[in-house]
């Protein structure tokens, strides 16, 4: 009997779910026979750091704006317009922060509602 493209398409596609499954399965028995599965990188990224540090520069952006904002407030020389800016670069940063936090979430629901 020849087989369609059509098939050996879901032949191949079943191949590698059963391939899949073996790997996980010997993952969570933690089999040293497995075969050697890497599950980080050698030069992987340090996404918490990189996080934290954008994290930082917003607090910073924030904080410099409150301090502008205050010495304004109590009469010193200080131009309304920068006043103004430092507080719109402030929100901004805030609300683009805000903006990917909710973009991982999202992600992250996506991923866990998946189906295995």
């Amino acid at each position: 009997m020849i087989k369609t493209n059509y098939e050996s398409s879901v032949t191949s596609l079943m191949q590698q779910v059963e391939s899949h499954k073996q790997k996980l399965k010997a993952l969570r028995n933690e089999d040293t026979s497995a075969p050697n599965i890497q599950l980080q990188p050698k030069n992987s990224i340090d996404y918490p750091a990189i996080a934290a540090k954008a994290l930082q520069a917003v607090s910073n952006t924030q904080m410099e704006s409150k301090t502008i904002k205050e010495a304004y407030e109590r009469g010193e020389d200080v131009p309304l317009t920068e006043v103004v800016l430092s507080m719109q670069k402030s929100s901004l940063a805030f609300e683009s922060t805000l903006q990917v936090r909710n973009k991982v979430l999202k992600a992250y629901d996506d991923i866990m509602n998946m189906p295995v």
